[in-house]
């Protein structure tokens, strides 16, 4: 009996990719399945980076179709293709910058740069191209946490090449001014240098940029809403009571101009002691899943508060690069993961696709 490719869809419905939870045909995953004899070729696209899953997900979808009566060879091709998405409405995408991600909270103090740089790091480990923006003006610091110091270059005196480091394209106000030296400057300025740093940085192809929100509700956030296309908002909070109060503030903005909330992160949710081990909720626990109830939105995951995670970034070599292979790194792989995949399952940004229509008077 000759193998259809009715059959093979069937035996690829009961593969489930166990990052998105649903099956490869539902999902429209599986792509142009050929059958050539009793071979079987097909591709299986994924919208989220996924260098660590592909090997998982293709013995998977294999396994399924070797199963089938009448199938001989059986090969997949397991790719991730990553797209622009919808933003807020009014505003134009960036042409070499496919998906902003601004991670933001009410207060500061509750590590969401920390959050930030290992969250960019793990995207970019997965595969994707990837950028962060460090949009506090007042308080920069990626360039430590990125280990970057010196000077951007200009090739044309009107724009600047990104600083890179582990694989990352960084832009921080922080690589044009003395580390001492503070940022006195009025709120129309602030926001005039967010936008440079944003348009005037040569970014190249970015699948992802990260952008490095400044705590508050204030000129920073309110520019970034009406002027640059955000894919969506990751809300840093700690458990106390304080950090949720000012978290909301922030959740709410966002949905006030109209940029989905992703998810929220609960950093710092337990004290880990590192001498024996100890598990500690200092600053309370459950807050950051009561929010996300409150709010109908994602908990995207939960953060100890440990003493490397402060040290590594102190030190330039964040979490995810200083241990790769650690829990805390595979906390925030999987909190990037599930990032991911939710941009991906937004619609997708048709903008390009449409002519431009101009109308004249004869």
């Amino acid at each position: 009996m000759s193998i259809t490719i009715e059959a093979v869809k069937a035996a690829l419905s009961g593969v489930i990719d166990p990052n998105t939870g649903k099956d490869l045909i539902s999902s429209r995953s599986a792509k142009n399945i050929q059958i050539n004899g009793d071979n079987v070729l097909f591709d299986v696209e994924l919208g989220y980076p996924a260098k660590s899953q592909i090997d998982g997900i293709r013995k998977a979808a294999v396994e399924a179709v070797r199963g089938v009566e009448g199938a001989g060879s059986v090969t997949a091709n397991v790719y991730s293709e990553i797209v622009a998405h919808s933003v807020q409405r009014g505003v134009k995408l960036k042409s070499n910058v496919k998906n902003i991600i601004a991670v933001a909270s009410g207060k500061g103090g509750v590590g969401k740069s920390t959050t930030a740089v290992n969250l960019a790091l793990a995207l970019a480990a997965e595969g994707a191209q990837v950028g962060i923006l460090d949009a506090d003006i007042y308080g920069p610091s990626q360039p430590m946490m990125m280990g970057i110091s010196g000077r951007p270059e200009t090739m044309d005196g009107k724009t600047m090449e990104p600083m890179e480091n582990y694989g990352l394209q960084v832009s921080s106000i922080g690589f044009m001014i003395d580390p001492d030296e503070p940022m006195v400057w009025r709120g129309p300025i602030v926001t005039q240098a967010l936008t440079q740093l944003l348009d005037q940085t040569n970014w190249r192809d970015l699948d992802y940029l990260i952008v490095d929100m400044p705590p508050g509700t204030g000129d920073v956030q309110l520019t970034m809403s009406q002027k640059v296309p955000v894919t969506g908002a990751v809300i840093v909070t700690t458990p106390q009571d304080i950090a949720l109060l000012d978290a909301r503030k922030g959740l709410k903005m966002f949905e006030k101009v109209g940029i989905p909330i992703l998810g929220i992160v609960e950093n710092m949710s337990m004290h880990i002691c590192s001498n024996c081990g100890h598990a500690e909720p200092i600053f309370g626990e459950g807050g950051g899943e009561k929010m996300c109830k409150d709010f109908d939105v994602d908990f995207l995951g939960a953060l100890p508060l440990t003493m490397s995670i402060r040290e590594q970034a102190d030190s330039g070599r964040p979490t995810v690069i200083a241990d790769p292979q650690g829990p805390i790194a595979d906390i925030y792989k999987k909190i990037a993961r599930t990032i991911a995949i939710k941009v991906a399952e937004k619609a997708k940004d048709m903008s390009s696709k449409f002519p431009t229509i101009v109308v004249k008077n004869d």
